[in-house]
């Protein structure tokens, strides 16, 4: 290799290296609360084995254990934020190779947005600091702090915080400026969740529920022609907060050869696109692929139709019209 060759190639390692830095840098200043990890005075830290939020809401935790197995009589992992506290019993492993391992696995649920009866730590909006308590076998308790583990940046095809499937809550690790484990939680947003459509040889139909405690007597439902203002209410049948109904395709077909409808909910001037968002995917488009089909309606068209979703993982309908009962 050249001198010049080499200078080029030890210069674009340089450079990539700085671009990592500053990658990692910008995730490390995402990731941080401005909060302490301790109240008062610093206690010691446990440096994780494995720490994640997976799924959207389930929390697992394995930590070294700094006592001998024969020592440790209970531990327990603990959520604290101001004056409230949860607590989560932690179990004493033995690996084959390495040291013993307090472990937790526990759901995450949203204080006001998740089922009463759903199991799991309740947290309400915040950022709750992590802290582990150990009892040893003569009564002694001592705590300790999680230190954060390094950010990690990627852009994969999941996303590294998908939001709770149950109630669209965000359930978020977090580092605190003194370098400690933290939780933030984020109530979701008022939505409109896409359960499934069925796309069938006369008909699409749609299956959803809202989010956030919206109110279907609130709600109506319609499709907005996309580039126009023209739209074609609804009729959708609702239990509780779940709601199903059939997209109007003679209603969208009439006078228009060909279009694109966005479907969702209206309530007053807000409109709420129904979309799938309680996933992991980072590029729904892409990964929820659908098929263009040939559909007749009830009212004698015959209609080339295409249900997908958007790149921002909203619900939408191509429709173009082949044939019209007039014209058959």
């Amino acid at each position: 290799m050249s001198e010049t060759l080499l200078s080029h190639a030890v210069g674009a390692v340089k450079r990539a290296r700085r671009t990592a830095g500053r990658i990692r840098r910008r995730v490390e200043r995402i990731n941080t609360v401005p909060a302490l990890g301790t109240r008062g005075r610093a206690r010691p830290t446990l440096k994780p084995v494995h720490l994640s939020v997976l799924g959207g809401r389930t929390f697992n935790l394995a930590v070294p254990s700094p006592r001998r197995s024969g020592e440790v009589a209970e531990a327990f992992l603990i959520f604290e934020r101001r004056d409230q506290r949860h607590i989560v019993a932690m179990e004493l492993e033995s690996p084959p190779h390495g040291p013993v391992l307090l472990t937790a696995t526990t759901g995450l649920r949203h204080a006001r947005h998740d089922a009463p009866e759903a199991s799991g730590p309740r947290l309400t909006d915040g950022v709750w600091r992590l802290t582990v308590e150990i009892s040893d076998t003569k009564g002694r308790k001592a705590r300790f702090g999680i230190t954060a583990p390094p950010a990690y940046a990627a852009d994969g095809p999941t996303l590294s915080s998908p939001p709770s499937p149950s109630s669209g809550a965000v359930f978020r690790p977090m580092r605190s400026v003194d370098g400690q484990s933290m939780i933030k939680v984020t109530g979701p947003r008022l939505g409109a969740e896409l359960i499934a459509f069925d796309l069938r040889w006369d008909r699409i139909s749609v299956r959803g529920r809202l989010l956030a405690g919206g109110s279907p007597a609130e709600f109506t439902a319609e499709a907005v022609r996309r580039g126009g203002t023209a739209s074609v209410p609804i009729r959708a049948e609702w239990d509780g907060d779940r709601f199903a109904f059939d997209v109007p395709l003679d209603a969208m077909a009439k006078g228009r050869a060909k279009g694109v409808w966005d479907i969702q909910m209206r309530s007053g001037r807000n409109r709420i696109k129904i979309g799938r968002r309680l996933s992991d995917v980072r590029h729904p488009k892409k990964v929820f692929r659908t098929p263009f089909r040939t559909i007749a309606t009830e009212g004698g068209a015959l209609l080339r139709v295409h249900a997908h979703l958007t790149a921002a993982g909203n619900l939408a309908v191509s429709s173009t019209v082949i044939s019209t009962k007039e014209t058959v």
